[in-house]
């Protein structure tokens, strides 16, 4: 076994806090604490803060500064379930470091990017203290617990006060963990859009003997299934994959094995590139459907929209940035699941993602090396340096 140390041993600043978040149970909807950690540390600094409860969910908007432009980080405190703690190496919500390694529930997703984010505010601040004239803007953190839940009372209903309010993010960077091997080898620029369809087949209960009797919705379905999941929908653009279609979930049957089923349930998901409108996607289901004579009844829910910005101020200074600390060029993708980037690019922001690598987020035994949490620390110093003080020594 390799060596095996306590967070106390740390002197990496950023791992060090990512080892406080990670000690709080914070399952969506529940932040557990993190948020009150995180505000304290941003108090201390002179941001102004607000705890903006909606629902069950916490949330937090702190800003230092009125002047623009206002560069905000973005980021959540809510994790997913652990899974049994059996099945981990240690417990999940204690956090242990091996050998270079952090290991925890939400040490990638995203404590870590999270802690990088203060960290890094800490040490640019300090770095101009008592200069207020070498930092033109403002900074903000716009901070939820229900991420990776609904996404119904988080940063969704902050950017709605923010708007009511009249208030305008110009850059928005977020903390998820966008990387492949490295911390900057790759940068979300957009992520797709999600349209999911819940299906019932209607078809006619019967004996299997007597088929000609019935109307067996798995028969019915088999051939429009067959071109959804082949049919080429578009080939995408330069920054986004072509979309997909997958079953997630397909059901019929009353588990005898001589009876027809009447009724055939299944649900499907749409990853999808703005080259399409939902309305559209709609429309060519439903075609197939019909071509195939599927009696149906297909709900649909448009859980999430694509979002996208083209290179330009923000990407550049990130890419900068990335490059000033590691060397690394970093690919520019829209590729992974959704983020609460869309909410925030609806405001008119550019939003780049820029963390940890995502290798094991959402698994057992998730873990981030401590080199790649410095390296986030350092590359998010370097990015408020090159957007906010470009010019100070």
């Amino acid at each position: 076994m390799g060596r095996i140390s306590t967070c106390h041993d740390c002197d990496s600043a950023a791992t060090a806090l990512a080892c406080e978040l990670i000690a709080c149970p914070s399952v969506t909807p529940d932040d557990a604490g993190c948020q009150e950690m995180i505000a304290a540390r941003l108090e201390r600094l002179g941001f102004v803060v607000e705890r903006l409860r909606f629902g069950a969910v916490d949330n937090l908007w702190a800003r230092r500064g009125t002047a623009g432009p206002l560069l905000c980080f973005a980021g959540h405190t809510d994790v997913v379930p652990p899974g049994p703690r059996e099945a981990w190496s240690s417990d999940p919500f204690q956090p242990r470091l091996a050998d270079g390694v952090l290991f925890g529930r939400g040490a990638a997703d995203m404590k870590s990017g999270l802690a990088a984010m203060v960290t890094a505010t800490e040490q640019f601040l300090a770095m101009h203290a008592g200069k207020p004239d070498a930092v033109d803007g403002s900074i903000a953190f716009l901070i939820t617990s229900d991420e990776e839940g609904p996404a119904l009372d988080g940063t969704q209903r902050v950017v709605e006060t923010l708007k009511a309010r009249g208030t305008r993010i110009d850059w928005c960077v977020i903390g998820e963990p966008s990387a492949e091997q490295r911390t900057g080898d790759t940068l979300k620029i957009g992520r797709r859009g999600s349209l999911s369809g819940n299906l019932t087949v209607h078809g006619v209960q019967g004996h299997v003997a007597y088929p000609q009797r019935a109307d067996n919705p798995v028969h019915r379905l088999a051939p429009a299934l067959a071109e959804l999941a082949t049919h080429r929908w578009d080939s995408g653009n330069e920054h986004f994959p072509p979309t997909t279609f997958q079953v997630s979930n397909l059901n019929a049957g009353t588990g005898a094995p001589n009876v027809i089923p009447g009724e055939l349930r299944a649900q499907f998901n749409l990853r999808y590139a703005p080259v399409h409108g939902v309305a559209e996607l709609q429309r060519a289901v439903e075609e197939i459907l019909h071509r195939h004579h599927v009696r149906h009844t297909l709900r649909w829910r448009d859980s999430a929209a694509p979002f996208y910005t083209p290179p330009g101020r923000l990407t550049a200074s990130v890419s900068a940035a990335v490059k000033a600390v590691s060397g690394l060029t970093p690919a520019l993708a829209t590729t992974g699941g959704t983020s609460d980037g869309r909410f925030i690019a609806a405001m008119g922001a550019e939003v780049v993602e820029l963390g940890v690598p995502n290798a094991t987020i959402h698994k057992v035994d998730e873990c981030v090396r401590v080199a790649d949490i410095d390296a986030l620390h350092a590359m998010y110093l370097q990015l408020l340096r090159n957007l906010l003080a470009p010019g100070a020594t």
